[in-house]
This record gives structure tokens, sequence and C-alpha cells, in this order.
């Protein structure tokens, strides 16, 4: 049976749908950094997420190819994720999409070394005829952080953040988003399959003692 981080590790991937503080370790991803609003259909988030998809299946079918990586075993792709921040705002202005940055990624496990990324974008590009030169190998350790179980449209997301927050001050800690600790999403329903009012996504804010 193949390796599943969403069922391996729930306390980063499923969440209860009240807030939790949580203990985030380093972990390695596939990412591509952008700008805009992520719902435009001829936007760059839209080109991110099949990019990530393709590089992450091209890295998890190489054991069927001459690519041997050491110590792989099979395993489930994990989720898209995103971190989220908009230049001169304290958290997230969601009526404004067209000024957000992100970074778009998927995690790979820890077998896959930097090379052998390089190697899945190199095989992603000559089987794909894409543009892969804008993704990168980045490793990130979120600290100790406020998350919780989200469901429904992104745009409600303002209440479930609320709650977070309000969670983590009665816990003696405050919000601690800055220029590298960033609102952070985990997309666990796929939008185009999934009724709106039924989505699941895990919010994640990083936090300090107050």
């Amino acid at each position: 049976m193949s390796f599943d981080y969403k069922k391996e590790y729930k306390s980063f991937y499923m969440p209860p749908v009240r807030p939790v503080i949580v203990q985030v370790p380093k972990m390695n991803f596939i990412a591509i950094r952008g700008k805009g609003n992520p719902n435009d259909e001829e936007g760059e988030y839209k080109t991110a997420v099949g990019l990530l998809y393709a590089a992450s299946y091209t890295l998890k079918m190489s054991y069927k190819g001459e690519h041997q990586i050491k110590g792989y075993f099979e395993y489930v792709v994990p989720p898209l994720e995103g971190f989220w921040w908009q230049d001169g705002i304290a958290g997230v202005d969601y009526s404004n999409k067209d000024t957000f940055n992100w970074i778009s990624v998927i995690r790979v496990p820890d077998f896959i070394a930097e090379t052998d990324f390089q190697w899945a974008v190199e095989e992603a590009t000559r089987k794909k005829k894409l543009d892969f030169s804008n993704m990168e190998f980045w490793s990130h350790e979120e600290g100790l952080c406020v998350q919780c179980m989200h469901i429904g449209s992104f745009d409600n997301e303002p209440e479930t953040v609320r709650a977070m927050e309000e969670f983590a001050s009665l816990k003696g800690y405050v919000i601690d988003l800055s220029d590298t600790r960033l609102h952070h999403e985990i997309y666990l329903s796929d939008p185009r399959k999934v009724d709106v009012s039924k989505l699941k996504t895990v919010i994640r804010h990083p936090i300090k003692e107050a």
C-alpha cells in the first residue's frame, strides 16, 4: 500500500474544525512563486498548479524508469498547498485577490534529493514540452502554529481565521505573520469536483508567545 502523508500525519493534514496548536517541522517541497488572482483562468497561478502536479507525478513514477531514487518507496502525492501574502498588509485581504503574492507548493518525501528534483524538471520538460524553469526545490520550517480545518468557500475564511486568533490569544500566543512566516493553506478538496460548501482547507498561521 502506498504511503499517504494525509493519513500518516493527520496532525498536519487533518486537523479538527476547531483551532489547535501544532509544531510543524522542516519539510521539503517543489515550489513556484508568483503573483495575482488565483481565480484568473489565464493567470500565473493556474499554470503553476499544472506544472507542480506534472513534476510531482514524474517523481512519483520514477521507479518505473531508469532514474532510481535512493530510499524510494511508493507514496501518494501530497495535497497542493499555498503560502499567501500581500505587500503592506498584515494578514490577508480577501476582497483584493489581484494583489496576492504566493508560493504554490507540493510536498515531496524526504528521500527526494535536489538532484532528483533537477532530474524530474528535465524529464517533465522533455515529455510535457512546457517551461519548468521557475520551479524550485524549497525547504521550509514553519515552527509553532495555530491551525484549523475550514469547511466551505475560500471567501468565508476570515471567520475561521478570527477563531484561530481568539484561540491563540486564550493560549497565550499572538499571530506572528511576517516576510518569512506566512498565511498557509492546504487544499484537501478539488474545487472542480466538490460543492463549494463542502470544500476542506487547512488554514495555518504562525504564532509566538504574547
